[in-house]
């Protein structure tokens, strides 16, 4: 019986050439041989199982090559190749930094630095998962990586490049490799298959190297395992089966229940899906990725995005034409935030079940709009007015008797129309004009977004009066004052609770006709009122109907608190303050019972 041999030692690529999805590095490795322009040190990083330790193997079995080839390429027939290929070349040493990271491991490589070559030009040291070194050894290695012996070459190799020590870093020619594409991956392991006589599905291929996730390593790997699973006939579902992935299949039926507006087939397919084992939160993930599959499918710009065989390719197309791109982008976000809310969700399953049963109404409002019987607009919500300037009208009332305010005579009756505001208003006073009312309905909001920084996220200008109304300086009172202090508090927005509860404490007083006085407690109180000042006047003046109030704001003086002494404390007090008082104590041996 032939002893077997993996697949990714048994196709471990010989030369630059033969390296798969690496061919800018392999060339520029190529031309570094031709040209003789070596470095004393390369690092090669990248992630696991895409051929940094195979470059530095090819590298430094060209490197050493007696008659090399065209290209930088080894030929394979000298004695240096043959002695690399059987394993007994003295020219190329490997260390495996995870299990030799010691001081004393590197101290040792270091004496066998200082011994030359003796067959070849150069002595080549590969050192495996470098990053594995200990802080120590890194630094006992510093000196033999910069300045080593001319026919020394040193290759690091590693998975996890940000655990190299910058000073490792600045003395080497460091090479990125890049992950395997899922064209690349499917290509080799055709390729493998055919070599080794196997029968393999595009689509098992294409799966394999999904599941490999951009490491050719794993996806030989893998195939091997599946090659021996399938007895050498590799089929889209018995890969499936095999990897315990759920199938495409899956995915495209559902979606045509959404489409089709089917919540209960919906519901079967996910109950069929969790008995066969799989997890609710990566039946939903891979939902999301079949949508964003579909979502790329339906421009042919973007169809290169979609890595997977011809075959699969072509039903994804013809899926997405059948699929309205409004609904493929409310499936999208209805899976994502699933996602994100099934982790914490107490009810799993109940989560997903939501999620599928929105997908299939997201598919009936697409229906509803595309046959015009959905409402063209949302209904606005109504306002809510603080005075009211006209007289209610009738609902069969004909809009021609309406009359417009811009043609409203000045003589014209004013209709009295009780104020909504919770602050009692003397009777005597006269109804606010419209033109008032339409000034305040015309009031910016204000912005709390920086108080305390005495920062104004924006400026508000103030309400310009009308002339009439600039006439208009009624004396203010302390009632009418109190109103219009009050007015300002509950016109500011719900989410200034906290400021509207400090304004509160405060009470402004009359100073004179036109002015009043607002005591604060302390500066930063007064900042506060200060930037608020345009609003505040904008809106008292018109409550108070004179355009000439002012309002000033006073820093009270902090009043000291005095302090609350125990009967022991207070007869020390009394002690150091008269003598006389201490001599009588000590005399009648007077004591405080608790």
């Amino acid at each position: 019986m032939e002893e077997f041999i993996v697949s990714a030692l048994k196709y471990r690529p010989l030369n630059f050439d033969s390296v798969v999805g690496q061919r800018s590095l392999t060339t520029t490795l190529k031309n570094a041989i031709s040209s003789g322009k070596l470095a004393h040190a390369y690092l090669f990083c990248g992630p696991r199982g895409v051929g940094k330790t195979t470059c530095a193997r090819i590298f430094a079995k060209a490197i050493n090559c007696f008659d090399p080839q065209e290209g930088g390429e080894p030929c394979g027939k000298c004695e240096s190749c043959q002695a690399f290929d059987q394993q007994r070349s003295m020219n190329i040493h490997e260390l495996d930094a995870a299990s030799n990271n010691s001081v004393d491991d590197i101290r040792e490589l270091c004496k066998q630095v200082l011994i030359p070559p003796q067959t070849g030009k150069y002595k080549v040291f590969i050192i495996d998962e470098v990053h594995m070194l200990s802080p120590s050894a890194f630094n006992a290695f510093l000196k033999t990586l910069e300045e080593p012996p001319s026919y020394v070459i040193f290759i690091l190799c590693t998975t996890e490049k940000h655990k190299i020590l910058p000073t490792i870093l600045s003395r080497c020619q460091v090479y990125d490799f890049q992950r395997m594409t899922t064209k690349n991956t499917i290509e080799h392991l055709a390729y493998v298959a055919e070599k080794e006589g196997y029968k393999a599905e595009p689509e098992a291929l294409a799966l394999i190297a999904e599941k490999a996730d951009g490491g050719m390593r794993d996806a030989l790997s893998i195939f091997d395992q599946m090659v021996s699973f399938s007895g050498g006939n590799l089929t889209y579902d018995n890969v499936c089966q095999n990897l315990n992935v759920l199938s495409q299949e899956y995915y495209f039926q559902l979606v045509d229940f959404f489409l089709a507006s089917k919540v209960p087939d919906c519901l079967l397919l996910l109950n069929d899906v969790l008995q066969k084992g799989f997890d609710g939160g990566n039946f939903v993930a891979g939902l999301a990725t079949h949508m964003r599959n579909l979502l790329v499918s339906k421009d042919a710009v973007t169809l290169p995005l979609l890595e997977m065989s011809e075959k699969m390719r072509s039903r994804y197309q013809e899926q997405a034409q059948r699929c309205p791109i409004r609904f493929v982008y409310k499936v999208l976000k209805l899976t994502n935030d699933c996602d994100q809310a099934y982790r914490t969700s107490r009810n799993k399953r109940l989560q997903v079940e939501i999620c599928l049963i929105q997908c299939a109404q997201a598919s009936e409002a697409e229906n509803a709009e595309a046959s015009g019987h959905s409402p063209a607009e949302t209904i606005k919500p109504i306002k809510k007015v603080e005075q009211a300037t006209s007289a209610v009208q009738p609902a069969d009332a004909p809009k021609a008797d309406v009359p417009k305010p811009a043609t409203q005579p000045a003589s014209a009756p004013k209709v009295d129309v009780p104020k909504t505001a919770t602050l009692p208003v003397k009777s005597e006073e006269t109804p606010r004009s419209s033109a008032e009312s339409s000034t305040l309905k015309k009031l910016p909001k204000v912005s709390f977004k920086h108080f305390g920084a005495g920062k104004k996220e924006e400026e508000t200008v103030p309400v310009t009066p009308s002339a009439e109304e600039v006439k208009s300086a009624e004396p203010i009172n302390q009632d009418k004052l109190d109103a219009a202090w009050y007015a300002f508090i509950v016109s500011l927005p719900h989410e200034s609770v906290a400021l509207a509860g400090r304004l509160k404490g405060l009470q402004p007083a009359v100073k004179d006709d036109n002015t009043a006085v607002l005591p604060v407690s302390n500066p930063q109180v007064q900042q506060t009122v200060e930037s608020l000042m345009p609003q505040i006047l904008s809106l008292m003046k018109l409550e108070l109907r004179n355009f000439d109030f002012r309002l000033e704001t006073k820093l009270e003086e902090m009043q000291e608190v005095a302090k609350s002494y125990s009967p022991q404390e207070m007869l020390k007090e009394m002690q150091k303050q008269n003598a006389d008082v201490g001599e009588l104590v000590n005399k009648l041996g007077l004591t405080f019972e608790s």
